[in-house]
């Protein structure tokens, strides 16, 4: 691996999710995102998946209320519902 790549460790505290979303944030911010195939498109990618089991532990979204969903749906879109 080339040496300017940090080595990947896991996402234990919220410091460490933070240094992690300000790293990804700098390849984001590239001209092209990196070439899956180089050892920093590798570490794109590890970062990116090592983020979102982060965050799916730390900040899970629990799926909606049906009912509310539609109700929520229907006034955005313009819709009438008699609830």
């Amino acid at each position: 691996m080339s040496d300017d790549i940090p080595v990947l460790r896991p996402l234990r505290t919220e410091a460490d999710y933070r240094a992690a979303l300000q790293r990804v944030e700098t390849l984001f911010d590239l001209p092209e995102e990196p070439d899956p195939a180089s050892d920093l498109g590798a570490y794109f990618d590890a970062l990116i998946t090592l983020i979102q089991a982060y965050e799916r532990r730390h900040y899970p979204v629990e799926a909606p209320d049906p009912i509310e969903a539609i109700t929520f749906r229907m006034a955005h879109i313009g819709g009438r519902c008699s609830t």
